[in-house]
């Protein structure tokens, strides 16, 4: 396959987004301002910013800045490293502007493909180049003649179509699954919250418990009403904390499948490492293991043991061992619950606010309403979203990874497609 050499200025244009006055900043309104906030560069797609809450704009900017659904942008400033380089897609026509710190890719569509440009941007030869011209300050910039600087070799059109429509279509399947894990997540909490937080789990008729009238009871363990029939209970009462633990350098040629932060916020799972690459000790996990993260923010990094065996994870996690499996529905749900979430946050230490950490101990004493009858109801009913998910992250995880093996092979040439 023939490269051609170019300057990215000869095959595409970079505009810079509006300025845009902060006192027109708004928490509701039409207009949703871009921010480097809407970047996810560890899957090198869009995000909805939910970091701040004043995102909305009021007043006045020129039509120009409206951006369209398919629109390439990239960053300007470096808010997190490894940021300077990524790409995103506009969901959504007439809703989000262009701010500053945003640059618009527009493609000479004689000479460069769309879909090729969104991988071509953020590939690895275009990154080490903004990188390296980057400004030394202690948030990085970049800008449009930085990116319009860059050298990079592309093969011809037809080429550069046939690469796009691939990996696009591979990360069509990767958003779908993304998607639907979403919503397998918003369903099982809607459940929770309607059985748990409002109580209006099924009375013996069938019908809301709270809503039809049930009686309520204050608990003054828990300072509030709760369903008659119920109780307070903590974490201890359905779960211990495992410390089982493994040095996988003693196992040297053992693949393991270890749940590191780094990896787990990546790609919401495990990767398969060997032991001799595992450089420390690491609890062992079980299929009936649930992970919690001590280690801020936790919402995010709440997940079940896995089939299979050689299962480990970093002691940043608390391994909950369920007393019951009839529970375990329960119990994953509990974790990810916004009191649970509060409850950790308060009782967190430590002086940076990414690295809180809770001690386990303090962690396993949460309270919180409990009826084992209704628990059990609520971990069958939810036993196959669970189920739907993992199923869902682990071809997420293959989808991923085949568009990273061939993402570089395609875009220097090594391979071709026919």
């Amino acid at each position: 396959m023939k490269l051609t050499k170019y300057k990215l200025g000869e095959i595409l244009d970079v505009t810079r987004g509006a300025s845009l006055s902060g006192e027109f900043y708004a928490t509701e309104g039409k207009y949703i301002r871009l921010t480097c906030g809407n970047f996810d560069y560890q899957n090198n797609c869009f995000k909805e910013n939910k970091s701040k809450d004043n995102l909305y704009y009021v007043g006045d900017f020129k039509s120009d800045f409206l951006m369209e659904e398919g629109d390439i942008i990239t960053p300007l400033t470096e808010q997190a490293i490894g940021l300077l380089g990524s790409t995103a897609i506009i969901p959504e026509s007439g809703k989000y502007i262009q701010s500053q710190d945003v640059a618009k890719i527009i493609c000479k569509e004689e000479l460069l493909d769309k879909d090729f440009a969104f991988y071509l941007i953020s590939s690895t030869l275009v990154k080490q180049q903004l990188s390296a011209a980057a400004q030394q300050t202690k948030i990085r910039h970049t800008s449009p003649d930085k990116i319009r600087d860059c050298t990079v070799w592309i093969p011809e059109l037809a080429e550069q179509k046939r690469i796009g429509k691939l990996l696009r279509s591979l990360d069509r399947k990767i958003e779908l699954n993304r998607a639907i894990n979403q919503n397998l997540e918003a369903m099982a909490k809607q459940l929770y919250d309607y059985w748990f937080v409002q109580f209006d789990f099924p009375n013996k008729d069938g019908k809301p418990y709270k809503s039809s009238g049930g009686e309520m009871v204050w608990n003054e363990k828990l300072k509030r009403m709760i369903p008659k029939e119920w109780t307070n209970a903590n974490i201890y009462q359905l779960a211990s904390i495992s410390k089982e633990t493994v040095n996988p350098q003693a196992q040297p040629n053992e693949l393991f499948k270890h749940y590191s932060l780094p990896e787990y916020d990546k790609t919401g799972t495990y990767a398969e490492e060997y032991g001799i690459d595992i450089q420390s000790a690491k609890f062992i996990v079980t299929n009936n293991c649930i992970l919690v993260s001590k280690l801020n923010p936790w919402t995010s990094r709440v997940i079940c043991g896995n089939r299979g065996s050689n299962q480990i994870c970093s002691t940043e996690f608390v391994v909950w061992n369920p007393a019951s499996l009839k529970t375990k529905g329960f119990l994953f749900m509990l974790a990810k619950s916004a009191k649970f979430i509060e409850y950790c946050t308060q009782g967190a230490t430590g002086t940076s606010h990414s690295h809180r950490r809770i001690n386990p101990e303090l962690m396993m004493k949460f309270d919180f309403p409990y009826n084992s009858e209704i628990a059990i109801k609520f971990s069958l009913l939810i036993e196959n979203i669970i189920v739907h998910l993992h199923n869902n992250i682990a071809q997420l995880k293959v989808l991923t990874e085949q568009r990273d093996e061939l993402l570089p092979l395609l875009m220097n040439g090594q391979i071709t497609i026919e």
